[in-house]
C-alpha cells in the first residue's frame, strides 16, 4: 500500500470533526483511461477536498516555491504533486503532466492557475486544453463550494460534471484560436457548475 493510500483515512478522521464533504457525480469515471480534472479554485485546502471526495488519486501540478519548504516537499512529491513554475510556459511540467494522462492517471489542474475568493470564474490559462491536445484525454469539469461553518464544521460540495470528449475541445494545430475556444468550452462547463457566469 502506498504512502496515498496510508494517509487518505487518516487525513479524513483528522478533518471530520471540521468538513461535512459532499460530492455529485454526473457520469460514471472511466476506470482504466487518463483524463484532466479541472475546476475551480478557493483555497488551499482545494486539492485536500478533492482527495478525500474522489475514489481515484488525483496528481496535481503545484506551485514551485512550495517545493522548497523542506518538510512539505517530500509530502506533496510522495501524494503525486510535480513543481510548475507558474506564468514562465513550463514545458518540464507540461510534459510530467501528459505522463500523467497517457499512464491512465488524474491530472488535476485549477485553469485559472490561482486561488479566488470571489465566487466568480475567472478567465483560464492553457494548460488544461494543452494537455488534453498532447494526449487525447478528456477533460472533467468539476467545482468545489464552500458553505458558512456551523460551530467548527463546513459544509463542502463537490460538483462533477459530464466528460468533455477530447474530440469536441477540436484543439488539433494547438493554435490560439483553438485553445481559446477549448478554454471557452471547458469553463463554460465549469460556470455552469459553479452557477455563476463563464469568463
Amino acid at each position: 500500500m502506498g504512502f496515498y493510500q496510508i494517509a487518505k483515512p487518516i487525513v479524513r478522521v483528522v478533518l471530520f470533526p471540521f468538513y461535512k464533504i459532499e460530492a455529485e457525480y454526473a457520469c460514471e469515471l472511466p476506470k482504466n483511461e487518463g483524463f484532466i480534472l479541472a475546476s475551480n479554485h478557493v483555497s488551499d485546502m482545494d486539492p485536500v477536498m478533492f482527495g478525500l471526495a474522489f475514489p481515484k488519486q488525483i496528481q496535481y501540478m503545484a506551485k514551485e516555491e512550495l517545493f522548497r519548504i523542506p518538510v512539505l516537499s517530500p509530502i506533496i512529491r510522495k501524494l503525486g504533486a510535480f513543481p510548475v513554475a507558474r506564468g514562465k510556459g513550463d514545458q518540464g511540467a507540461i510534459e510530467n503532466a501528459v505522463t500523467v494522462v497517457k499512464n491512465g492517471g488524474v491530472l488535476g489542474i485549477y485553469p485559472e492557475g490561482t486561488r479566488y475568493t470571489d465566487g466568480k470564474l475567472h478567465r483560464a490559462k492553457s494548460g488544461a486544453v494543452l494537455v488534453a491536445s498532447k494526449t487525447g484525454g478528456d477533460i472533467l469539469p468539476a467545482c468545489i463550494l464552500y458553505g458558512k461553518r456551523h460551530f467548527l464544521r463546513r459544509h463542502v460540495t463537490i460538483k462533477f460534471g459530464k466528460m468533455i470528449p477530447n474530440e469536441e475541445l477540436a484543439v488539433k494545430e494547438q493554435t490560439k484560436t483553438e485553445l481559446r475556444a477549448a478554454n471557452k468550452r471547458m469553463m463554460c462547463a465549469i460556470a455552469e457548475l459553479m452557477g455563476v457566469e463563464a469568463p
